[in-house]
């Protein structure tokens, strides 16, 4: 007996399926169309250039992964006063999808148990995390101070808005050229920085969007700062002046 249960691609019952005696099935006839045919070494000749062809175009490690709209770098600093500044800024790698972010993301240490004086930044591909940058020195940041937040809100927050940033959530996203978090002994300091701070429409709209993700974590009335870089350079800490305040 033979079962014969394929239909349409369909796998049916056996009680819903026609069994068939096997000295009934007429082999000879069924093969009458293929009578004299090469089944193999004529076609592979053909078939497998273009098939090698079709392979050669298929990036199976893209495919499997979900590409982001840019490359971007994380960079960890850690103060050591033997060092100059640019010297205590390490290049940790960079990541260009989905997954390669998230595999980056729980490779590296929570901010919340970085040492005092280490700061974690992700910027985009080819713009250093500091104010001199080209892509920066015309440039400010929104401000949030987490003195009094715990380490799993720090976290929480820093993950959030990476994935905002990232996942070009932000309307102005082109605007955007990375973001930073400064773990300190008075108070931690999560910072996005923009290219143009003259550009007062994206700078609004994108405070906007951050004060939404801040009552999104229940945290509505903690108060964000715009402070443009360039009066970062001469001024310091509290000192530093905010145009925007939010």
């Amino acid at each position: 007996m033979v079962y014969t249960g394929y239909e349409s691609n369909v796998l049916q019952n056996a009680e819903e399926t026609e069994w068939v005696p096997y000295e009934e099935l007429d082999w000879e006839q069924g093969l009458v169309a293929y009578d004299g045919v090469e089944l193999t070494s004529g076609d592979e000749e053909e078939v497998q250039p273009s098939l090698n062809r079709m392979m050669s175009l298929i990036d199976y490690d893209l495919a499997l992964k979900h590409p982001l709209e840019h490359t971007w770098t994380l960079w960890h600093w850690e103060n050591d006063r033997s060092k100059s500044w640019t010297e205590m800024l390490s290049d940790v790698t960079s990541f260009n999808t989905v997954e390669d972010f998230f595999s980056v993301y729980y490779f590296v240490k929570p901010p919340s148990d970085l040492k005092i004086y280490n700061d974690y930044m992700v910027f985009k591909e080819n713009i250093q995390p500091m104010w001199e940058d080209d892509n920066n020195k015309e440039g400010g940041r929104w401000i949030m101070l987490l003195d009094k937040a715990s380490k799993d809100f720090i976290d929480q927050v820093w993950h959030d808005l990476l994935l905002c940033m990232i996942g070009e959530c932000f309307q102005y996203s082109d605007e955007i050229c990375g973001v930073v978090i400064n773990m300190r002994n008075k108070a931690n300091k999560l910072s996005l920085w923009t290219k143009d701070s003259r550009n007062v429409q994206a700078i609004l709209s994108i405070g906007r969007q951050i004060k939404q993700l801040l009552e999104l974590l229940q945290l509505g009335d903690m108060e964000i700062q715009y402070q443009v870089h360039r009066d970062a350079m001469v001024q310091y800490g509290p000192n530093v002046h905010s145009i925007y305040k939010m």
